[in-house]
């Protein structure tokens, strides 16, 4: 299928896209069509007909360990190539984006916000404390000695030895004006319907080199963001314990009657305890129930992927999963200060934590992990690339030269633990169901599930819960059919019979054609044991599942030696209603559809041509990239 026809099947489905609750009239299960509305299938709608692709977590020099390592993109100049304009990269290579992004959050590390400034230009307080004079030479020097200087930094930062001359806080020149600047930049780049530019930064907490984090996203503009200064982890302003951090967005919408929801990432380098069943920071005592609603109020989404690998699930929690498999990294936590175990990855992994949070809601009555899904890049260097072709890092010694895939990037010696560049994965981005492109449409969209994430292709994904039939399919306008008939992701079922859901995909316009399409099931029985099950729904060409129910590999077109991949295997488009044949009325359960790509090759495949070196054989060459809807859930208490 060529790129004009798929281009036009995308603008398809983006805007034959309404959610029929705000229409007067009611649509024909049977036939789909329209019963006492406008001529015009456009006519009168309310609802998400708009799918918007941006980051939700990106640095620029303003974050030290980005600044610290040779990162001289500011924060205007990050927002200008975010929308299309070609940029000189931080090793001074152009650079540009394949198309622009639709939205934009710059999230920069909040604790000591301003102080790589002053380390770098060597400010008077700096030079007079001992660790800020040594990380000030080390940056100066720049190449290696800046990499190790700034990850130095961040493991002193991770286990509290940092310097306090170090720590800015708020109420200091050098914090409260970086802050202000970072909110005048993102208003000066905000352009409604057009690029929207949203006020964000990152809360960076770690226990003992265990990741924490969330990035704080505001739905408001300055005249509200301005009114605070974000929460930190350090004392005496800020806490690692995100409770206080929920104080302080409660705080913030009582003051201001603004409105800002937190995002866990990365809980693949947390040890175990991001998504941990009891309270880690208080004697592992049990949870209370005033701790699950909070969590639950606050904490509506989580960053399913970035650079920094994959947290979908892992092979230890599904063997039966032959895509569990994808952008790995479980060998430590953030700092490499502690190796990971077996038994931590339980409680870092996103879709066992949805069966945890099944199981919690079965036992007192909330979940406190009812998660939505979004992307995300962690990218240090100013230059969110997310496909494989034109990926420039995730620090700014990761930028394309001949040695970046197989140079170490960090390592434990004492734990026998080191990784490599080529371990960085491309990340992908945030998809937004959003009924315009404003700040206000986005956040929304992202408070009620509405958004999904992709390993970096532009994948266009629907997905819906409730009573559809398999004639729905049928329809090209599957957005007005869905919204009628049921529920979007991010969404709630309840009822009595069993639930059917309407999913469909289109591959990007300019990307790989599709594979199949998962929907995974996650459901907790009568005793409180979880399970979770992988249902193959629609898949391309005539396979057919084998004894084991396995559905055979679509193949590869892959050829290494250009590199490249032809698009005569999958398919453009696909899309089904699929029931669940196992399901039971009495059980809570969750459903989430996974999108998988044919084969195609993986950004070191194109460093070795373009560099023309020979990859070591442990090199990854080859990926599937992916997309993964917010889940609906199903519960028997509606």
């Amino acid at each position: 299928m060529n790129r004009q026809l798929l281009a036009g099947l995308a603008f398809l489905l983006s805007n034959l896209s309404p959610a029929m609750a705000q229409d007067s009239a009611s649509v024909d299960n049977a036939s789909g069509d329209l019963k006492g509305l406008p001529y015009s299938p456009y006519a009168n709608r309310g609802f998400p007909t708009k799918v918007l692709f941006g980051d939700t977590h990106v640095h620029s020099a303003l974050s030290a360990d980005a600044g610290g390592g040779g990162t001289n993109l500011m924060p205007r100049d990050m927002y200008r190539f975010a929308r299309g304009e070609q940029m000189t990269s931080n090793t001074g290579q152009p650079v540009k984006l394949d198309r622009p992004f639709d939205f934009y959050m710059l999230t920069e590390h909040t604790d000591g916000m301003g102080v790589i400034t002053d380390i770098k230009k060597g400010a008077p307080n700096i030079m007079a404390d001992p660790q800020g004079k040594q990380f000030h030479d080390a940056f100066a020097k720049g190449g290696d000695d800046a990499k190790q200087a700034s990850i130095e930094l961040i493991a002193q930062f991770s286990q509290g030895t940092i310097s306090e001359a170090l720590l800015y806080q708020p109420g200091t020149p050098g914090y409260d004006n970086t802050w202000r600047d970072l909110v005048q930049a993102a208003e000066e780049f905000n352009d409604p319907h057009i690029f929207t530019a949203m006020i964000a930064y990152e809360w960076t907490s770690l226990m003992a080199g265990n990741n924490l984090h969330r990035n704080v996203i505001f739905r408001d503009g300055p005249e509200r963001a301005l009114q605070v200064v974000p929460f930190l982890m350090a004392p005496p302003k800020g806490s690692p314990d995100p409770r206080d951090l929920w104080k302080w967005m409660q705080g913030y919408e009582d003051k201001t009657g603004g409105d800002v929801l937190a995002i866990p990432h990365n809980p693949n380098l947390s040890n175990g305890i991001m998504f941990a069943l009891n309270d880690t920071l208080n004697g592992n005592a049990p949870f209370d129930r005033e701790y699950l609603k909070t969590r639950q109020q606050w904490e509506r989404l989580v960053e399913i992927g970035q650079t920094k690998g994959d947290s979908e699930t892992h092979p230890v929690l599904s063997p039966t999963d032959e895509f569990a498999d994808y952008e790995r990294w479980d060998w430590a936590n953030l700092d490499l200060s502690e190796a990971k175990t077996a038994d931590m990855i339980a409680t870092e992994m996103v879709r066992n934590t949805l069966k945890n949070g099944l199981a919690f809601e079965q036992s007192d009555g909330v979940n406190p992990f009812k998660l939505g899904f979004v992307g995300g890049s962690d990218i240090h260097t100013g230059l969110t690339t997310q496909l494989d072709d034109n990926f420039f890092g995730a620090f700014t010694w990761m930028e394309p030269s001949e040695v970046r895939a197989t140079t170490v990037a960090k390592g434990n010696q004492d734990l026998g633990i080191s990784y490599k560049g080529w371990q960085y994965a491309t990340p992908g981005p945030t998809a937004v169901w959003a009924t315009e492109n404003t700040r206000a449409g986005i956040f929304d969209a992202m408070e009620r599930r509405e958004v999904y994430a992709t390993t970096g292709p532009r994948i266009t994904v629907r997905f819906f819960g409730g009573a559809f039939v398999s004639d729905d399919i049928k329809h090209r306008d599957l957005a007005r059919i869905g919204y009628s008939k049921g529920v979007p992701m991010g969404g709630d079922l309840a009822g009595r019979d069993a639930p059917s859901f309407l999913v469909y995909a289109l591959r990007d316009p300019i990307g790989a054609n599709l594979d199949r399409i998962q929907i995974i099931k996650g459901w907790v029985d009568e005793e409180g044991d979880t399970h979770e099950k992988i249902h193959d729904v629609i898949w391309a060409g005539d396979r057919q599942p084998g004894d084991d129910n396995k559905l055979p590999p679509v193949g590869s077109t892959v050829d290494l030696s250009i590199p490249s991949w032809t698009n005569d295997i999958g398919a453009a488009e696909l899309g089904t209603v699929w029931t669940d044949p196992d399901w039971e009325a009495s059980q809570h359960a969750f459903y989430y559809a996974r999108v998988i790509e044919i084969p195609t090759p993986r950004w070191p495949a194109y460093d070795a041509v373009r560099f023309g070196v020979d990859m070591p054989a442990d090199v990854k060459l080859i990926t599937q990239e992916r997309a993964y809807t917010s889940p609906i859930w199903y519960s028997p208490k509606g």
